[in-house]
């Protein structure tokens, strides 16, 4: 199964992109992760990037295109994978495109956790976090028994600064110029699955896993 996971800041990609590894086994590629060990390794690529970066620089998407080319070049990658944080634009998502067919590995779905504005609001300006244990809350739609204190060890929680609204408000507004044309770019190629991510996580994932299982067929 090979997957573009698609969805706002907030919107639960990460919780469902891990079901999906679980029941799939299939490897997740995250360009950020990508970026970070080929930085680490030292790696050609991983140069080219640190370079860019220390310049004050966007890594180009030539780098990050040679990076997942050699990613999807490795074993666990054969049954599949999925791709969560790039494309980000159009033009990424064509030389992406590109890329899978000259690699033969061609995406099978871009599946999309749809979220409404409000309830991406919510979720992420309610995110607080355990300084010790670091579980994860939400004043609004998972509040812990007593205020500001962990569930889990008693923990205090923290807010991040960059939870406020005039920040989320800016990254969802990113997300709607260059990052919302790609729903109507995998529409357009029968490639777009959506489903809604507002309820109980275990509710999500069973119509993730109906859309996946519908696609192999």
């Amino acid at each position: 199964m090979r997957i573009v996971l698609l969805g706002a800041p907030g919107s639960g990609k990460g919780t469902q992109s891990k079901l999906i590894m679980e029941r799939y086994q299939v490897p997740q590629i995250s360009t950020g992760d990508l970026l970070r060990a080929a930085v680490a390794a030292g790696t050609p690529l991983g140069q080219q990037a640190k370079a860019a970066m220390d310049a004050g620089q966007l890594v180009t998407d030539d780098i990050v295109l040679g990076m997942i080319r050699e990613r999807l070049a490795m074993p666990d990658t054969q049954q599949g994978y999925i791709l969560d944080g790039f494309p980000r634009n159009l033009a990424q998502a064509g030389a992406l495109d590109d890329l899978l067919k000259d690699l033969g590995k061609p995406l099978d779905v871009a599946l999309l956790i749809d979220v409404d504005f409000e309830s991406l609001m919510q979720r992420l300006t309610g995110r607080q976090t355990c300084a010790s244990c670091g579980a994860v809350f939400n004043r609004y739609t998972h509040p812990t028994r007593e205020e500001n204190v962990c569930d889990v060890c008693g923990g205090e929680l923290t807010h991040r600064a960059d939870d406020n609204e005039d920040t989320i408000r800016n990254r969802l507004k990113v997300y709607e110029e260059q990052t919302r044309p790609l729903v109507q770019y995998y529409n357009e190629r029968s490639l777009l699955k959506t489903v809604k991510g507002e309820g109980e996580i275990e509710t999500i994932y069973k119509a993730v896993a109906d859309v996946l299982a519908s696609t192999r067929q």
